[in-house]
C-alpha cells in the first residue's frame, strides 16, 4: 500500500508523456524541420553544382588510353603513379611516428611534462597552411639534395599527414574503456603488452579512420608539391627526379588556351576527384564499421 502512490504518480507521468504534442508545438517543429533540410541543401548545392561542373565537362574527354600514356602523349598517367608514389612515402613516413606519437599521448604521457608542449605543437602544425610546409620542405630536402624530387614532395605530404594521424590516433586510444586496462592489468599484463595488445588492437577502426583521412588530405595537395617534386611531363626517372602529379597537372595546364589540354585539366579532375573521394569513403565505412562493432 506504501507504494500505491507512487505508482500512482509514475503512471500520470506516464501518460503526461505518452499525450500527443499540442498543435502549437507541432507545427513548430515542422517548421524547424523544414528549415534545417532547406538550409543543408542550400549548403548542398555548391558542391553539387562543382562534382556536375567537373564529371560533365570532364567525361566528355575520357579516353581509356589516358590512364596508360603520359602527359607528352595526351595522358595522366604518369601524374597518377607520381602521386601514388607520393602518398605513399608521406605515408611510409608519417604513420608510423604517427601512430606511435598518439600513444605516447594518450597512453605514456600523464606525468610526463612535455606533453602539452607536442600536444600544442602538433595541433599549431593542423593549422599551418600547406604552402608555408612546401616551404619548410623546399629549404630542408631540396636544398640538401640540391633538386626537385620525389623525395621532397613525399616529406612535404607526410609533414601534412603527421597532426591529422597524431590526434585522431590519440582520441581513438581515449575511446577504448578503462575496464580494458584494468582487465589487462588483472590479467597480469606489463603496461606494454596492455597497450599495444590491448588497447591498440581495439583501437585499430580508429586509428585506419584517421590514416585514411590524412591520405585523403595529402592526395589533393598542390602548394607543397609545387616547391618540393615540381613536375615532368614524362615518366619520372627515379625518386630523386622531378614528378608529375594530378594536383600539379591541373595547376600547371588550367589557364592553357589549347581547347584539348583544357579538356585534359576537366578529365584529370575526375581522377583526383575519384582518388580522393575514395579515401574519404573509406574512412567512413572504416568508421561505421568501428561503431558496429
Amino acid at each position: 500500500m506504501r507504494d500505491y502512490p507512487s505508482a500512482k504518480i509514475n503512471q500520470s507521468i506516464a501518460a503526461e508523456l505518452c499525450k500527443p504534442l499540442p498543435k502549437s508545438r507541432q507545427v513548430f517543429t515542422y517548421l524547424m524541420n523544414g528549415i534545417a533540410f532547406s538550409l543543408s541543401g542550400l549548403a548542398l548545392l555548391p558542391l553539387l553544382s562543382i562534382l556536375w561542373e567537373i564529371m560533365s565537362r570532364g567525361a566528355i574527354g575520357f579516353k581509356l588510353e589516358m590512364l596508360f600514356n603520359p602527359l607528352i602523349e595526351n595522358g595522366f598517367a604518369n601524374a597518377i603513379l607520381g602521386t601514388i608514389l607520393m602518398v605513399s612515402i608521406g605515408a611510409l613516413l608519417s604513420i608510423p611516428v604517427g601512430i606511435m606519437t598518439g600513444i605516447f599521448l594518450a597512453e605514456f604521457s600523464q606525468s610526463n611534462p612535455i606533453t602539452q608542449y607536442v600536444r600544442f605543437i602538433t595541433s599549431i602544425i593542423t593549422g599551418v597552411p600547406s604552402i608555408v610546409v612546401g616551404m619548410f620542405a623546399y629549404g630542408v630536402i631540396v636544398l640538401l639534395t640540391k633538386g626537385f624530387s620525389a623525395i621532397a614532395g613525399g616529406f612535404a605530404l607526410a609533414v601534412i599527414m603527421l597532426p591529422v594521424i597524431v590526434l585522431t590516433t590519440e582520441e581513438a586510444l581515449k575511446l577504448i574503456p578503462v575496464s580494458q586496462r584494468l582487465a589487462s592489468a588483472a590479467l597480469g599484463g606489463t603496461r606494454f603488452q596492455t597497450t599495444f595488445r590491448v588497447i591498440v588492437s581495439s583501437a585499430i577502426p580508429g586509428i585506419t579512420t584517421g590514416i585514411s583521412l590524412a591520405i585523403a588530405r595529402a592526395a589533393g595537395e598542390t602548394a607543397p608539391l609545387i616547391f618540393t617534386a615540381l613536375f615532368s611531363q614524362n615518366w619520372s626517372d627515379g625518386l630523386l627526379s622531378p614528378t608529375a602529379s594530378l594536383p600539379v597537372l591541373i595547376f600547371n595546364l588550367y589557364n592553357n588556351p589549347d581547347p584539348a589540354v583544357n579538356q585534359l585539366v576537366w578529365t584529370t579532375s575526375i581522377i583526383l576527384l575519384t582518388l580522393v573521394l575514395f579515401f574519404s569513403l573509406l574512412s567512413r565505412l572504416i568508421a561505421k564499421k568501428s561503431k558496429v562493432n
